[in-house]
């Protein structure tokens, strides 16, 4: 089956609905009028079973189809909140919130999640129930988790869950998926090197940090490259360091180091862990500097589950040719993995086309990539729950 023909009919209503969406980012939980906006879209469709406030602006549909024979629910997951960027697109829809742009594309996976619940409402074709969840709070903030803390799996019967995110430099409205592994366990360091501040001209009479964060700047590549099996994957990048003086002849009493690990294996996740402070800790006592160092386990891996991954890239098929079911791992994090440990499912890669990648200023979701989207989320409810009469 091709792109249903009701997505053909309604793709310049749910572009606006997107556009719209674009020009009002706003970040995690902090989502007043974006909630508003699906909110009100949903009961226009008809739907009445609609719960608000869950993880604070998060929302929760449910459809009924024609018959509930089954008994079975499938949960469809979109992400609504923004970044805190500036954009610098000048479209004709661009953010009217200074700071804030929709630089991931959850403008446009939300506007997807509300096509679809347009198309479920309307035709009910499926013997089961469609639970809709809009999450706040994907960009750092854990939405997904509170979600799931807060009962989403238990309170909506929840048996099967799917979403999807778009991908930038893929063809546009084609699909990427694969079974295990398919992105990163995101986690973030913080350190803080101490010696002893003095004048450039004498650094024998201080204790210089920033050449002892230099060292350890280049001794924790040697987790990658000498502590982690080649045939594994991790990624350690230190993405800020800062002295406690921007002068051009202070050596600092401090220096901080903030970044990111990235694995996709919970051995690997716990080694990188263990080396990093080990690294930090040695490599700052050989410069006899001290290191106070926070370690802060951030989202889980997201692991598709091989079942749902083969029945998530069929639906795909179905809307697409050409699929690719084994498509490389991401080392971007994605708090959807806390969904998924709690039900089986799926998470599936959507092409966004040639263009600037996510997290740039200049990225803008495709629209042409809205078809598909819609059809691929109401193909899994139809195919998970098909209809007996």
């Amino acid at each position: 089956m091709p792109i249903k023909n009701r997505f053909a009919e309604t793709h310049a209503d749910i572009t606006a609905w997107r556009r719209h969406l674009h020009t009002i980012p706003e970040l995690q939980f902090d989502l007043p009028k974006t909630a508003a906006f699906v909110a009100d879209k949903l009961r226009s469709f008809g739907i009445t079973d609609i719960t608000t406030g869950i993880a604070e602006t998060g929302i929760v549909a449910v459809i009924e189809g024609k018959t509930n024979t089954s008994g079975r629910t499938i949960g469809l997951r979109a992400d609504m909140d923004a970044l805190p960027i500036t954009e610098a697109t000048g479209l004709e829809y661009a953010s009217t919130h200074p700071g804030k742009m929709h630089a991931c594309g959850h403008d446009g996976h939300t506007a997807i999640l509300l096509g679809a619940a347009q198309y479920l409402a309307e035709t009910r074709n499926f013997d089961g129930r469609a639970v809709l969840i809009f999450q706040p709070a994907e960009e750092g903030g854990g939405g997904g988790n509170v979600m799931v803390e807060e009962g989403l799996m238990e309170r909506w019967s929840i048996d099967e869950v799917y979403g999807l995110h778009n991908m930038p430099d893929h063809p546009v409205g084609e699909f990427a998926i694969r079974s295990g592994p398919l992105l990163a366990a995101a986690d973030e360091f913080d350190i803080v090197i101490t010696g002893q501040g003095g004048h450039a001209a004498a650094p024998h009479e201080a204790i210089d940090t920033n050449l002892a964060a230099a060292h350890v700047v280049v001794a924790l590549q040697s987790i990658a490259s000498r502590n982690v099996d080649p045939l594994k994957q991790v990624v350690v990048s230190v993405c800020t360091l800062r002295s406690d003086t921007d002068s051009h002849n202070v050596l600092p009493q401090t220096v901080r180091l903030r970044g990111t690990v990235r694995t996709l294996d919970a051995g690997i996740r716990d080694l990188a862990q263990e080396r990093l402070e080990a690294i930090v800790t040695h490599t700052c006592a050989a410069y006899q500097c001290s290191a106070d160092i926070i370690y802060e386990r951030g989202y889980p891996v997201t692991i598709n589950a091989e079942d749902n991954t083969h029945f998530a890239a069929e639906a795909a098929e179905k809307v697409t040719p050409g699929v690719d079911r084994d498509t490389p791992p991401i080392m971007a994090g994605e708090d959807f993995s806390y969904m998924l440990n709690k039900r089986p499912g799926a998470y599936i890669m959507l092409g966004n086309g040639d263009g600037a990648t996510v997290h740039h200023p200049m990225y803008n979701f495709n629209d042409d990539a809205i078809p598909a989207g819609c059809s691929w989320f109401a193909e899994m409810v139809e195919t998970r729950l098909p209809s007996v009469g």
